[in-house]
């Protein structure tokens, strides 16, 4: 009953909420210091607005274009603006071949559900709540590029995906924010 009075008083609501997010089972302690989230899963859905196209930007996580290996750099084609290195588990943003984001860390799909290889555009992106309808888990910050659901988003760095691609959930954010729908991607 007390959540109910919580509820009813302005702003204990929302405090309540944030309360109950940095606690819940859905976002592990590592989520809450290291911005990461578990749960992987593509999904299917209809599509929401696009987001503006990517500005350069600072890499946040793991630094400079010098942590790219020479075969990562001539794998990805200068007209890509993702880039996803699934040997070396990193991916980077760029435009006209420029690093303008990462590269950052990220957890490709298992041997069960690999990630496809390929040049791919943007389809859809979803939102911060959104719920993969495969599998019932949290995929925040979904940016869908091929087909069969397979999206960047929010999880584990830790856990293999069911073919997406897990981002922090601070880069998961940034990619949802910065690749327009019809971007290209390209997964090697």
């Amino acid at each position: 009953m007390a959540w109910l009075t919580a509820l009813a008083v302005p702003g204990i609501g929302l405090i309540a909420f944030a309360i109950w997010l940095v606690h819940s089972p859905l976002v592990s302690a590592t989520a809450r210091t290291d911005s990461t989230v578990p749960g992987a899963g593509a999904s299917t859905a209809a599509s929401p607005p696009a987001a503006s196209p990517p500005t350069l930007t600072r890499p946040v996580a793991m630094g400079s274009e010098e942590a790219l290996s020479a075969r990562a750099r001539r794998s990805c084609p200068p007209a890509a603006t993702a880039c996803a290195d699934l040997s070396d588990h990193v991916t980077w943003l760029q435009s006209h071949g420029r690093i303008t984001y990462g590269p950052v860390p990220m957890k490709p799909g298992g041997r069960s559900d690999p990630t496809p290889r390929g040049v791919f555009h943007v389809a859809w992106k979803a939102g911060p709540h959104y719920i993969s309808t495969s599998f019932g888990l949290p995929i925040p910050y979904a940016v869908f590029f091929a087909p069969g659901g397979i999206a960047f988003h929010a999880g584990s760095l830790t856990t293999s995906s069911h073919g997406c691609i897990h981002l922090t959930l601070r880069n998961a954010r940034y990619y949802h924010n910065h690749l327009r729908v019809g971007a290209e991607v390209a997964v090697f």
